[in-house]
Formats: C-alpha cells, structure tokens, sequence
C-alpha cells in the first residue's frame, strides 16, 4: 500500500516525541547527546547550526547513522540522544521516525532551526 507524505509525517509524529528548545538545551546539558541537522548544505551555510551540531543532510542520514556502512559517522552511537532538526521539522521528524526504525531508542525532533535560534539556543554561524 503506498503512503501519502501526509501518513508518513502522522507516523512519524506518533513515534517520535516533540520537544521544545528549553528541553533540548536540558538534555545536551546532561551530555551523551548528539545533535543533528538534516538540512540541506546552503541552508546551513545561510544561517548556521545549533553550537555543537553534527550536519548530515536528510539524503545521507541512513549511511552516516549505520555502523555497517563505509559512510557511517561515529557521532551516532545507540546510547546517546539524539535531537533532531531542520528547517520546519517535517525533515527531522522522518529522519527520526528513520532512527527508530534502525535502532536508536532515544531520539527527539525539536523541529525548527529558526525556533531554535529565536528561544535564544547558542548557533555557530558559518
């Protein structure tokens, strides 16, 4: 059966959590927690990233987040949190939803870079 976008953002919203700034500020400061910007690569040359974010544009998540692939990234670890964004928080929420499916069990979409920057979250500009 083919999904529409439309079921698959409703999927994803139903398996992973929402989370505001202050509670994504609340967990990087526990530490163990690894930040990911699936934007694309000019979005974040435009406007920067949250301080200490890894960028991993949505169409290389899967390879990067994979300790299999020859493309992997050892910032993904299962035992860490995982907090996700983009630029409205459609992207971030099926790449988490995408997390899930592989294993990570800690994993959150705080939504958009511009709430982000707007609640006062530290940005390293490019």
């Amino acid at each position: 059966m083919a999904l529409s976008v439309k079921q698959m953002m409703e999927a994803a919203n139903a398996a992973v959590p929402k989370i505001t700034a202050a509670q994504a500020r609340e967990m990087i400061e526990k530490g163990n927690t690894l930040v990911v910007d699936v934007r694309d690569a000019p979005e974040v040359e435009k406007s920067g990233k949250v301080a200490g974010a890894v960028h991993v544009s949505r169409g290389m998540l899967e390879f990067r987040a994979d300790p299999e692939s020859p493309y992997h990234d050892k910032s993904f670890s299962k035992d860490k949190t995982v907090i996700l964004y983009c630029a409205s928080g459609g992207r971030s929420a099926l790449a988490a939803k995408v997390l899930k499916d592989m294993g990570y069990d800690q994993v959150y979409n705080v939504g958009a870079f511009k709430d982000w920057a707007e609640s006062g979250g530290a940005i390293e500009k490019p």
